[in-house]
């Protein structure tokens, strides 16, 4: 196996994690999983991230990559016909409406009071 080829079967971020953990325990004088010969090995020249590259490409390192997928969806989505989608977008703007019709008394409540208040502002001076 290749490094194309891994790139075919991991991310390259995988690919990365991968080796570096390797690498790592490795470093930490954990056994190397291929057989290798003294010449190899002085070619490596005791890297532990060469050693970890070859031992990835000879598909022997015991770690299992874990990949989030997308949750599945329980809700069934229905497709509108065209009475539903008026009766909403109708049920829509009177909502909308109302809610303008609450601004309104509000700011016109506000208006009252503001003008209450400067009224006994005028009579306590």
């Amino acid at each position: 196996m290749t490094l194309e080829k891994l790139k075919e079967k991991f991310t390259k971020y995988e690919i990365a994690r991968i080796l570096g953990a390797r690498s790592l325990q490795l470093a930490m004088d954990a056994p190397v999983l291929l057989k290798l010969t003294k010449e190899e090995e002085d070619e490596l020249n005791y890297d532990t991230l060469k050693t970890a590259e070859k031992e990835l490409i000879a598909d022997v390192l015991p770690i299992t990559i874990k990949r989030p997928l997308p949750k599945k969806s329980e809700k069934t989505v229905k497709k509108l016909s065209e009475e539903e989608i008026k009766e909403k977008l109708e049920k829509q703007a009177e909502k909308e409406r109302k809610e303008s019709e609450l601004e309104k008394k509000k700011e016109h409540v506000e208006a009252k009071e503001e003008s209450e208040i400067q009224h006994e502002g005028r009579l306590w001076k």
